[in-house]
């Protein structure tokens, strides 16, 4: 079977593409690793505006979706240009809520989980509202960027609530990843129909971190492929040495077969197939390591200039090692894809 994107949806790519590179991303990534969110939320409103908030959010609640296919073609498009900001958290809260509001409140869930979804899905469609989430059986304690979300939701065992506060901003290896534990709040739901939308909520994370990577990898190739193209050595342009090609080539072939097995587990999230859960590992996995490889051979082809920090490729290749490790380790998802 081929997996190949519709007209639109490559148009959509595109534009996305060009809208981002217009922005300048890499001084928005700089300003929100120094606590400044500014031109963070003026870039994700222009995401807003362009729908792409909106594809994880139900017609009911003023969105678009949800459209897994098209969120990971978006997502890929948000890691080519390293766009800062807590992007998967919104959208895994997003289903989240959507999942429980979905079930109409039944079980022990009660009515606080549909005012939430009333209050927030909206507000994630139209870019007004920038909302992390926090499953510590998927992604640890830490909530990303909730020093700048106005929501941090927190799902532990089977009970949901929304934060009240977070702690101190933990070093990370990409510094705009700031990481918070939150603290306190108020619970929305109690039952097992949470950690059920939990685990949903963490497959579309995955889904969503798996896009990011192969544009991140993506993004370090294109880049190291025009570097090699103009770095000498010996009197002629180190591209044009054999180990430099069959490195190269051998980081286009992993993200290459990516490709695919992203947009297969985008296609069984969308249909609910029983199946999704491991394809979306699958995916996770392989982008996440072809990502990490492919920043191993920008640092190596780039030479010292590579590790410098004023060198926007290292606000890319910072990201590369977090990102294969969120919302699913390489080992995680290689026990879920074996799983019987």
């Amino acid at each position: 079977m081929r997996f190949l994107l519709d007209d639109e949806q490559r148009e959509f790519a595109r534009s996305l593409d060009g809208m981002l590179t217009a922005a300048g991303t890499p001084a928005a990534v700089r300003a929100w690793a120094a606590g400044d969110a500014t031109p963070g939320r003026a870039l994700w409103s222009r995401l807003a505006e362009a729908g792409v908030l909106a594809l994880a959010v139900p017609e009911r609640h003023d969105g678009l979706g949800p459209l897994p296919l098209e969120l990971a073609v978006a997502f890929t498009e948000l890691g080519r240009h390293a766009v800062p900001g807590p992007l998967v958290e919104t959208v895994a809260a997003a289903a989240l809520l959507d999942r429980l509001d979905d079930s109409g409140g039944s079980g022990s869930s009660g009515s606080g989980v549909e005012e939430a979804a009333a209050a927030w899905l909206p507000q994630i469609a139209s870019g007004k509202a920038v909302v992390s989430l926090c499953v510590p059986a998927a992604c640890g304690p830490y909530a990303l960027d909730a020093d700048a979300a106005d929501a941090v939701l927190v799902v532990e065992g089977d009970t949901l609530r929304l934060a009240e506060t977070a702690g101190p901003v933990q070093p990370s290896a990409d510094p705009a990843r700031r990481l918070a534990r939150p603290l306190g709040g108020t619970v929305l739901a109690r039952g097992p129909e949470v950690g059920a939308a939990a685990a949903h909520a963490a497959e579309v994370a995955a889904l969503a971190t798996a896009a990011q990577s192969l544009g991140l990898g993506r993004a370090l190739l294109d880049r190291t492929v025009e570097y090699v193209k103009q770095r000498t050595q010996f009197g002629v342009a180190i591209g044009s040495f054999q180990a430099v090609k069959h490195r190269l080539a051998d980081t286009l072939i992993a993200l290459e077969f990516a490709r695919p097995l992203l947009h297969s587990a985008a296609l069984a999230l969308a249909e609910g197939a029983a199946h999704a859960s491991a394809e979306i590992a699958a995916a996770k996995v392989t982008a996440g390591e072809a990502a990490y490889a492919a920043a191993r051979t920008a640092l190596q082809l780039h030479g010292a200039v590579g590790y410098t920090e004023e060198l926007d490729l290292a606000l890319w290749i910072r990201k590369a090692r977090p990102l294969r490790d969120a919302w699913g380790t390489p080992a995680a998802c290689r026990a879920r894809v074996l799983a019987p």
